[in-house]
């Protein structure tokens, strides 16, 4: 059943590949200097841009059906989700940077693009990397440091299937 927990977790990893193929492909651009290239980092920073929303969107209701369970560490949601809000705000802003270069370049092939504007997509990128593996980061932190994660046993009374194999018949 899709969930929004698991809306999240499908759609999440958008603007962290994104975010750092971007700037990879703006990295290889400042060496060889190909416009393609600089084409190429502006558009992975105008998805990455437009993919954040729905992605910071579905993780706010992944922490409302969730509503923080025991099975939790307390916290790592509210540090992941005041993580995601700068994210959010410096990838938006990375996006629509991105865009307006994008459609910029596009409407003056002849033109070489500007220092200010390859300069822009660089320290964009690399702000936007920076909010999102971090982000990121923490998110991951929500299951990997779960305590039930630490026990060597299940707890008792889960229903088969959870903790062991189902019952044969």
């Amino acid at each position: 059943m899709l969930s929004w927990p698991y809306t999240h977790l499908l759609i999440n990893h958008f603007p962290v590949v994104l975010s750092i193929s971007a700037l990879a492909v703006a990295i290889l651009a400042l060496f060889l200097g190909r416009r393609g290239l600089w084409l190429t980092a502006m558009g992975a920073l105008t998805a990455a841009g437009a993919s954040i929303y729905p992605v910071h969107f579905t993780g706010d209701e992944a922490d409302h059906t969730l509503n923080d369970p025991w099975y939790i560490h307390p916290g790592t949601i509210e540090a992941h989700d005041n993580a995601a809000g700068i994210a959010l705000t410096v990838i938006l802003i990375v996006g629509a940077f991105a865009a307006y270069s994008w459609w910029r370049s596009l409407k003056r092939p002849a033109d070489l693009i500007p220092g200010w504007m390859r300069a822009g997509v660089v320290v964009g990128a690399l702000a936007a990397v920076g909010t999102v593996t971090y982000t990121a980061y923490l998110g991951g932190k929500i299951v990997h440091e779960a305590p039930i994660l630490q026990l060597k046993q299940p707890p008792a009374g889960l229903p088969p299937g959870i903790a062991a194999e189902p019952a044969k018949d």
